[in-house]
């Protein structure tokens, strides 16, 4: 989990052209099935350390893709809405192929 998350992480920060320093908080959830680790570890390993982090585990619906982990980070940006860069990455860009980058 902490290699897959912290790849996320950093493509979502570099993608968006941000630093640690533009984050505010961040919200990590993931499926009930990947249970080994905090998704938040990953973050810390990254050296974001004075951040506000929380973990939280998706609804556990029939069918859902298995194996996920999401990020909603609240960033400080001049950038508009418009310009963000959604990034899911591997099987996840399924998900959302209307905003997958």
């Amino acid at each position: 989990m902490d290699e897959q998350v912290g790849a996320l992480l950093t493509a979502i920060l570099e993608r968006n052209g941000l630093t640690p320093d533009d984050l505010i908080s961040i919200w990590f959830t993931a499926t009930p099935d990947l249970h080994s680790d905090f998704p938040a570890a990953a973050a810390r390993g990254l050296g974001i350390v004075d951040v506000p982090l929380i973990c939280a585990q998706e609804l556990d619906v029939e069918g859902a893709m298995p194996r996920v982990v999401r990020i909603l980070a609240h960033i400080e940006s001049d950038r508009s809405r418009a310009e963000i860069a959604h990034v899911y990455l591997g099987a996840a860009a399924a998900l959302r192929k209307d905003i997958a980058q």
